[in-house]
């Protein structure tokens, strides 16, 4: 059985060197975690990981429906932890087992204070052909305040490593918004990351996430909401005058090269994940003719994981009256938004289950209805509706406003 939609894989590798204090993602430090150990557990932990990408293949085979992965994304954490040969390995497992499409997109993150001189080369033979590099800012004593262990030469160095080693397609986290931060000092940031030449910048507003050392004490000197916005303002401007075209809320790329594998994401595409703490979802024909939506999750303890991938997994039913929202979360982050048909064909749900929620919010401003070249025309956020996204995202939950999902 073969499905239009696209088939992803999500990988974690859930240790760090340190813990940053804004960092709300399931990341471990690495000696607290592994007592003694200064590196990760790289042969246990990669044979749990090809242990569950082969157990999920098989108890969700009618789901998956023959379908080769077309992206691979290694996230963490810090996969750059482990070495060029563990990469590989699992790689070779990925193209053995559900396959890889001829053009995959196989992307890893590294930290630019965990990369030794020559290894993206290394990475690159493995089969990596994207790397995210997490910069987050070129300022020494930004860099310090965020708890980021390398410098910003590292990240320069990192980046000439790349280009030698053939891989260009890579991608520079920034954040902006930090401790003291103004509007020359974002721009500064800016213009270090386009001297690097990435095909990619994602820039992320800096958050105070529920949790982490940050929310608990937030650091001083966090500059206000409206210069944040002019922030926002003056560097997207730069960008775009570089030719890096804003498609995503905090993602702006060079022409053609947009993240595929994020793509699936924010287009309600169906992707497995596996490692400790990772997220997967999948979708499928019903035998009422309707269709199934799952997601699973891993414990995101690593031991716990390591011990029985398997037993340890839940996968959820996604309810039809959650779908909306769901879909919503992710597609209307895109500059373009989505097409009509895309929403039906995703969820299984008749548009007019949420058309009255899009015309109320449509005349409020907030979304807008554009004509495609087929079709019943293309939902996007308007440019005041992607400042407010997340109070037009709450319009489409559930009466009640639950946003669980019930287990199978």
């Amino acid at each position: 059985m073969n499905f239009e939609t696209p088939l992803s894989l999500y990988i974690h590798f859930p240790w760090c060197v340190s813990k940053c204090p804004y960092c709300d993602f399931n990341s471990h430090v690495l000696r607290e975690d592994v007592p003694g150990r200064e590196r990760v557990p790289e042969e246990s932990y990669v044979t749990t990981l090809l242990s569950d990408l082969a157990s999920q293949c098989e108890s969700q085979a009618t789901l998956i429906g023959g379908r080769r992965i077309s992206t691979v994304f290694m996230g963490g954490g810090t996969p750059s932890l482990f070495s060029p040969s563990a990469i590989g390995r699992v790689i070779d497992a990925v193209r053995a087992g559900p396959g890889l499409a001829v053009d995959a997109e196989i992307t890893l993150e590294a930290n630019p204070g965990t990369i030794e001189r020559g290894r993206f080369t290394e990475y690159a033979a493995a089969g990596v052909n994207r790397v995210s590099l997490g910069a987050q800012s070129f300022d020494a004593e930004a860099l310090r305040k965020l708890g980021r262990i390398h410098s910003s030469d590292e990240t320069r160095n990192a980046a000439a490593e790349l280009h030698a080693a053939g891989l260009s397609n890579f991608n520079i986290d920034l954040m902006y918004g930090l401790p003291e931060q103004d509007k020359a000092g974002a721009l500064r940031d800016i213009e270090a990351a386009l001297a690097l030449r990435p095909t990619q910048i994602s820039h992320y507003h800096l958050t105070l996430e529920p949790g982490t050392p940050f929310a608990a004490r937030p650091p001083s000197g966090l500059p206000l909401d409206e210069h944040v916005a002019r922030m926002l303002e003056v560097t997207s401007r730069r960008l775009a005058e570089d030719g890096y075209r804003q498609y995503e809320v905090s993602a702006y790329a060079r022409e053609g090269f947009d993240c595929a594998h994020n793509l699936v994401y924010w287009s309600f595409g169906d992707y497995l994940g596996i490692g400790a703490g990772a997220h997967g979802k999948l979708s499928g024909p019903r035998a009422d003719g309707g269709i199934a939506v799952i997601r699973s999750v891993q414990p995101r303890e690593p031991r716990r994981y390591q011990r029985d991938p398997k037993s340890a997994l839940v996968w959820q039913h996604v309810e039809d009256d959650q779908r909306p929202f769901e879909f919503m979360l992710n597609a209307l982050r895109l500059t373009v938004g989505f097409e009509i048909e895309l929403f039906e064909r995703r969820t299984g749900l008749n548009w007019e289950v949420v058309n009255p929620v899009v015309q109320r919010l449509r005349s409020r401003g907030l979304l807008s209805h554009s004509a495609s070249s087929a079709g019943r025309g293309r939902i996007s956020a308007t440019p005041i509706g992607r400042q407010f996204l997340n109070e037009v995202l709450l319009e489409f939950l559930p009466e009640d406003g639950s946003k669980s999902m019930h287990s199978d």
